[in-house]
């Protein structure tokens, strides 16, 4: 009779399962996503709610570290994981636990080894400023109280000197930590309903502070400050100092991430 060895009446660990979650939230409370010693973030709060649920510590990854105050609605982030939840319970579990200011939109099987950084192909964010002389306090969380009138035609002829592979060192906050400054945008649009201006910008990635700087100089575009040719000079001078101002994070919303 053949003995069998202690080690091969060992079970074999359950083998990782990627999950694709699409998680909307509410930036006013939080430090940003990325998880930080002291300050709330939204990483530590989705953390937080699966280890509740599933008993099991893991790291998210998001496509994009948003700022402080800024929000999302739809941020991808990817989870390896051992539990066999399933899809359904997870989504149903996880929204039972988190804050209010937090949601997941959906929970999906991504293929192995998915990461919602690297992975991701294109990206699209939206800028929102309330151009009136009454300041909108019920979305005041969420826009740029700007009362100076601005041209969003204006604005709009503008921004599509951005479009296509640039070098977009003009618009990049001291503190990146990318490699290089080239991305590439492939669609950009101001447009004016009401009192509310929108910037909707689609790239291959964004760099620190990328979005807020466009839109900042945008603005100096659409008070009259300068004229719409100015922001393609912006851009070939590849110097930050020659932009316009870095609008508030509360106006930015990271609206999808395509892969």
């Amino acid at each position: 009779m053949s003995s069998v060895s202690p080690e091969s009446q060992v079970p074999s660990p359950p083998k990782n399962r990627w999950l694709k979650l699409t998680v909307a939230y509410d930036g006013t409370a939080y430090a940003g996503w990325q998880i930080q010693p002291n300050d709330p973030t939204v990483q530590a709060v989705l953390e937080t709610a699966w280890h509740e649920i599933t008993r099991e510590t893991v790291r998210v990854m998001a496509a994009g570290r948003t700022d402080a105050g800024v929000h999302a609605l739809g941020q991808v982030v990817s989870v390896a994981t051992q539990s066999q939840l399933s899809a359904a319970d997870l989504h149903r579990g996880l929204n039972a636990v988190l804050p209010e200011d937090v949601a997941v939109v959906a929970v999906e099987e991504a293929p192995e080894n998915f990461h919602a950084t690297h992975d991701a192909v294109r990206k699209t964010y939206r800028y929102q400023i309330h151009n009136g002389r009454t300041p909108d306090i019920f979305d005041r969380r969420y826009l740029w109280q700007y009362p100076q009138p601005l041209d969003a035609e204006k604005m709009n002829a503008a921004a599509q000197a951005l479009v296509g592979k640039h070098d977009f060192s003009s618009f990049e906050s001291i503190g990146s930590e990318r490699p290089d400054s080239v991305r590439t945008i492939t669609e950009i649009s101001v447009l004016r309903e009401d009192d509310r201006i929108t910037v909707e910008v689609t790239g291959d990635g964004f760099l620190y502070n990328m979005v807020r700087a466009i839109v900042g100089t945008l603005v100096e575009v659409g008070k009259g400050a300068r004229e719409p040719k100015w922001m393609a000079e912006v851009l070939a001078a590849r110097d930050r100092r020659l932009a316009g101002q870095t609008a508030p994070p509360h106006g930015l919303f990271l609206v999808s991430v395509d892969y």
